[in-house]
């Protein structure tokens, strides 16, 4: 199939342009052209790239000879693969960056830019957190001379818990949809006028976990007990203190595990996690704070 594709375009070429010759229906017209192979080596982008960018219909060429299959590019596509390289480079996806290709809505195209900066930002500084955790990771290694040392930094107690009312949502969902769930909640308390009382929650019914697509339920608390979807009763439960971003929650998880495997309890009802300090109020990932409970009992 490869051999049959490379027979579809001309030879790379050495750099110089071709003239080439096509045929109208209306007028003869003569063009002057760059082949697959100079259009490749001007944008330092390689030729199977071109074909399936070809084949998606991110970047056609100008012409293509019907008797040989030759691919063609004129020079106005040398800015248009100029563009799309870049926006690569910002991290678009190629599906994103066909989209701005095609929008003439010069507002609509500056808040995708604004967008994707943010989004940078936020990878810095979770990149950044990661390098201090890493750094602080070592320091443990050195110290203890245990790589693993650094999973005993955990505090697990027994806590008996007051009862939470709150307006929830579950769904089958990914971690990344949280924020379209919180929205809706944030949204159905404005509109009834409903007032928070503190906590934002997530409660994981599954039994096994998948980030991808996960029984979980978002859960805002709020003073009005008559407006509540349901109350999380109040019940003893195994906690923890994780500092830092979500990413590495499973430490703690694993912590509390860890403590229940060798206490004598036992777990009875879904885990969850209460928000306290949040990137909401402005803090860096390394100043995050989230609570996370186990409710159980004493085994028989």
């Amino acid at each position: 199939m490869e051999n049959f594709e490379k027979a579809l375009d001309s030879p790379v070429g050495a750099g110089f342009i071709l003239p080439y010759r096509f045929e109208s229906t209306l007028q003869e017209a003569e063009y002057t052209m760059l082949s697959i192979g100079q259009f490749s080596n001007i944008c330092k982008v390689g030729i199977k790239t071109l074909r399936y960018y070809d084949k998606i219909r991110l970047l056609i060429p100008a012409k293509t000879d019907p008797d040989t299959g030759y691919r063609y590019y004129n020079d106005q596509q040398l800015s248009k693969m100029l563009l799309i390289q870049r926006l690569k480079r910002y991290g678009f996806s190629l599906g994103e960056i066909k989209s701005m290709l095609s929008c003439n809505d010069q507002h609509s195209l500056a808040r995708q830019l604004a967008q994707q900066i943010e989004r940078l930002r936020r990878q810095v500084a979770e990149t950044q957190y990661v390098i201090t955790e890493l750094e602080h990771h070592l320091l443990n290694l050195e110290r203890t001379g245990d790589i693993m040392s650094y999973q005993d930094n955990y505090e697990i107690h027994l806590v008996n818990t007051d009862a939470i009312t709150v307006v929830s949502c579950r769904q089958k969902m990914s971690v990344n949809d949280f924020g379209t769930y919180y929205g809706t909640l944030f949204e159905k308390i404005a509109k009834e006028q409903l007032h928070p009382s503190g906590k934002v929650m997530a409660l994981y019914h599954d039994k096994e976990f998948d980030p991808a697509c996960s029984d979980i339920e978002l859960a805002v608390s709020i003073q009005e007990s008559d407006k509540a979807n349901r109350i999380i009763p109040g019940e003893l439960c195994a906690a923890t203190t994780h500092y830092g971003p979500y990413a590495s929650l499973t430490d703690a998880y694993a912590a509390v595990v860890k403590w229940l495997g060798e206490s004598e309890y036992e777990v009875v009802d879904c885990p969850y996690e209460i928000y306290r300090k949040t990137q909401f109020d402005k803090l860096p990932p390394n100043e995050w704070e989230t609570d996370i409970f186990f409710p159980v009992r004493k085994k028989n």
